[in-house]
């Protein structure tokens, strides 16, 4: 498993070099000029040119992204255009807030997705599997942020249960942090709940049609017994891999709610960045959001390795 673990880490550094190259590349065709944008409407064209310089911009690009690189692997990445605050150090004070948000969205995504799936499996082409399938695609295809609003209106605006803004850490208490970071994580969770239903179900289904799980039911196990203990470890093989897509995808959706409900989280951040053009930011809240789905699909790629061996030398 050492060897394993050693090649899948030697695997990432080129992904992680591309995606710099990714990240350095897209952000320098944003529209628009930083220095501009820095400098003022009524700037001279020998002051854009001089903050241009001050900033390094008046380099190829080459050279840019080398310099920008070198920080980077040092753990610098650079300045705001418009705080003194390291970028580094911004992105850790809004580091928490965007992981208790995916955290508890994965947590809502994977109880609704395995439990949902389990059951539907079992009831197949029962009522219960038909309102799954129901409600699953209505998950897939409900937009986050109208999700989002709803879940505003019903508990914070009409029931007054939940507060509609705002973020508490989970050094205030678990009732504060787990009330401000629900609302949101739901919205976000269920998206990526109801895939990972169909996907739960799909497997269990297969899966429960096997000679094995029909010998198991033969030899006197109980219901419970077969569909927890042998079927649903085989089947969670394909879903372990949709799991590392469910993380990207909940950094991904975490931008727009955020936003909803002002949480000061990196999602608010990036776009504050990208209004303003500050580049140093948009890099490191991109480059610090690919590198945590890099990990995650570090650490999928090897569970999955734990738990099908088949797949150890690949």
């Amino acid at each position: 498993m050492l060897r394993v673990l050693a090649l899948r880490l030697l695997r990432i550094v080129p992904v992680f070099l591309l995606v710099t190259v990714g990240v350095f590349g897209l952000s320098m065709l944003l529209p628009g000029d930083p220095a501009v944008a820095l400098a003022g409407e009524y700037a001279t064209p020998e002051q854009v040119e001089e903050i241009r310089a001050r900033l390094g911009l008046d380099k190829p690009w080459p050279v840019q992204y080398l310099v920008w690189l070198g920080g980077v692997l040092t753990g610098d990445l650079g300045t705001s255009l418009y705080s003194p605050e390291p970028v580094a150090v911004s992105i850790l004070n809004r580091l928490p807030v965007t992981l208790s948000l995916a955290f508890v969205s994965i947590v809502i995504a994977v109880a609704i997705g395995l439990l949902g799936g389990v059951l539907a499996a079992v009831q197949r082409g029962r009522p219960l599997d038909r309102l799954t399938t129901v409600l699953s695609t209505l998950g897939i295809a409900t937009p986050t942020f109208w999700v989002a609003m709803l879940l505003v209106i019903l508990f914070s605006f009409t029931l007054g249960w939940l507060p509609a803004v705002g973020f508490k850490p989970i050094t205030a208490g678990i009732g504060p942090w787990l009330a401000h970071i629900i609302l949101p994580a739901t919205a976000l969770g269920l998206a990526g709940g109801a895939e990972l239903l169909r996907h739960t179900r799909s497997n269990m289904i297969e899966t429960l049609g096997q000679d094995y799980i029909r010998t198991a039911r033969a030899q006197g196990l109980t219901p419970g017994a077969v569909v927890w203990q042998r079927a649903l470890r085989n089947a969670s093989v394909p879903v372990i891999t949709v799991l590392g897509f469910l993380v990207a995808q909940v950094l991904a959706g975490a931008v727009i709610t955020e936003q909803i409900f002002s949480l000061p989280g990196l999602g608010t951040l990036a776009i504050d960045a990208v209004f303003r053009k500050d580049l140093p930011v948009i890099q490191g809240v991109v480059l610090v959001n690919a590198t945590v789905v890099l990990v995650i699909n570090l650490v999928t790629d090897f569970i999955y390795t734990l738990v099908n061996p088949k797949v150890r030398h690949a």
